[in-house]
C-alpha cells in the first residue's frame, strides 16, 4: 500500500471516530436532559419524605424544599462543613426548622442526623442519615432496625433537665442497650448540641421569609 493510501484510510478511520464521538456525546447529552428532571424531582420527594419524618407536615404550609439554607460549620452541629436547614413556616409564621447535624463521636466514626425541632424549641423527630455502627450492635439507632431513635420526640433544653441529657447508664433518661452505649452517647449529645443550636440562633430562624423563598 502506497503511503498516500495509508493516509487515506488513517484519514478516513479518524474522522469515522469523530462522528462517532459527537452522535455518543449527542445521544448521551439527549438522554441526559430528558431523565435528569425525572431524577431530580425523584430525589426531591425522597428529601421531602425524610424530612417530613422529623417535622410532621400538619405544622408547616410553605414549599419547605425551597426554604432551605445551606449554613456555616458550626461546633453545636457538630459540622465541618458547611450543611443545610429548613426552615418551616404556616401561614408565613415561623413554625420550626429541620438541621443536619452530625455525632463526630460514635463507635465507628460520624454519625449524619436530621433533627425537627419545632417554634418553641421542642424536638419533633429525629432520624439517622448515615452512619458505619456494627451490624446488631449499635445499629439499632437507626430506625429501621428498632424505635429507639423515636424517645427523643417531645424533648427540649429543660426536658429533661441537662444534667439528665445522657443514656441511663451515666444517670440520665435515655435508653441504651447493654454493650453498646458509646454510640446511643453520641447521638443524645448531637442532638442536644442541635437544640441549643437553635436556640442560639433563633432569632435569625425566625426571620421574616426572603423574597426568594416566597418567590420559589
Amino acid at each position: 500500500m502506497s503511503t498516500s493510501g495509508a493516509g487515506r484510510n488513517a484519514l478516513r478511520a479518524g474522522t469515522v471516530l469523530v462522528v462517532f464521538a459527537i452522535v455518543g456525546t449527542a445521544m448521551l447529552a439527549f438522554t441526559h436532559g430528558r431523565t435528569e428532571p425525572v431524577i431530580t424531582r425523584s430525589r426531591q420527594a425522597e428529601k421531602l419524605a425524610f424530612i417530613e419524618q422529623v417535622l410532621p407536615a400538619r405544622l408547616y404550609n410553605n414549599d419547605l424544599l425551597a426554604s432551605e439554607r445551606l449554613m456555616p460549620s458550626d461546633e453545636l452541629l457538630g459540622t465541618r462543613r458547611p450543611s443545610a436547614l429548613w426552615i418551616a413556616r404556616q401561614d408565613d409564621a415561623f413554625a420550626g426548622v429541620v438541621l443536619e447535624a452530625v455525632a463526630p463521636d460514635g463507635y465507628s466514626g460520624d454519625i449524619g442526623l436530621l433533627v425537627g425541632i419545632d417554634a418553641a424549641g421542642t424536638v419533633t423527630g429525629v432520624r439517622v442519615t448515615g452512619h458505619r455502627e456494627t451490624p446488631g450492635l449499635g445499629d439499632y439507632i437507626d430506625r429501621a432496625k428498632s424505635p429507639w431513635i423515636e424517645q427523643f420526640a417531645g424533648k427540649s433544653l429543660d426536658n429533661p433537665p441537662p444534667r439528665a441529657w445522657r443514656v441511663a447508664k451515666d444517670g440520665g433518661v435515655f435508653d441504651a442497650r447493654a454493650g453498646a452505649t458509646i454510640t446511643p452517647r453520641a447521638v443524645v449529645k448531637a442532638v442536644r448540641g442541635a437544640l441549643e443550636y437553635f436556640a442560639r440562633h433563633r432569632k435569625a430562624l425566625a426571620a421574616p421569609a426572603t423574597r426568594e423563598e416566597k418567590d420559589a
